[in-house]
């Protein structure tokens, strides 16, 4: 059975997740510029492994474009904190633990049958408004290549002008 997310034009649902177990981000504070959520099932998983790597990796190119990442998974403040640690991490994992998938449920990326989060994407423009959204299927890596054209259409860019 196939995810339902919030369509493109849909106003993205405000939230205020954890990043470590003393700070929060919300979605709020990060208007003004575009913004990408990774909604994605498990911290260890071999998938979201490479997943959250590879956008580790292109980190620099998204903030070529002013966007902020957000890595998003229903796993809680400590098992992120592993993970980023061990995986070299340079973006917040936040945790949508309690209510567990509670913002993934908002965004449509809830798993109810397995208690996760679908391998769910969004691009948000600077007013956090939803223009582009992808769910891949568990078992595969999206890759950037959406991402990063979403990006390219917000800011006006053709893709050979990536720097």
């Amino acid at each position: 059975m196939a995810a339902t997310l919030l369509a493109p034009g849909t106003p993205a649902p405000d939230f205020t997740l954890h990043a470590t177990p003393d700070q929060t981000v919300a979605l709020s504070e990060l208007r003004g510029r575009p913004v990408i959520l990774a909604f994605y099932p498990a911290d260890w998983s071999p998938v979201c492994g490479d997943q959250m790597a590879l956008y580790n990796e292109i980190l620099p190119e998204f903030h070529g474009y002013g966007a902020e990442l957000l890595g998003i998974s229903v796993d809680g403040v400590w098992c992120h904190a592993a993970f980023a640690r061990d995986r070299k991490i340079h973006f917040p994992l936040l945790a949508d633990f309690e209510p567990k998938g509670a913002v993934a449920r908002r965004y449509g990326a809830y798993r109810e049958h397995d208690g996760t989060t679908e391998r769910a994407l969004f691009v948000l423009d600077a007013d956090g408004v939803i223009r582009w959204s992808y769910c891949s299927p568990v078992g595969v890596n999206p890759g950037a290549d959406g991402i990063l054209r979403a990006l390219d259409e917000l800011t006006g860019r053709t893709a050979g002008a990536r720097s």
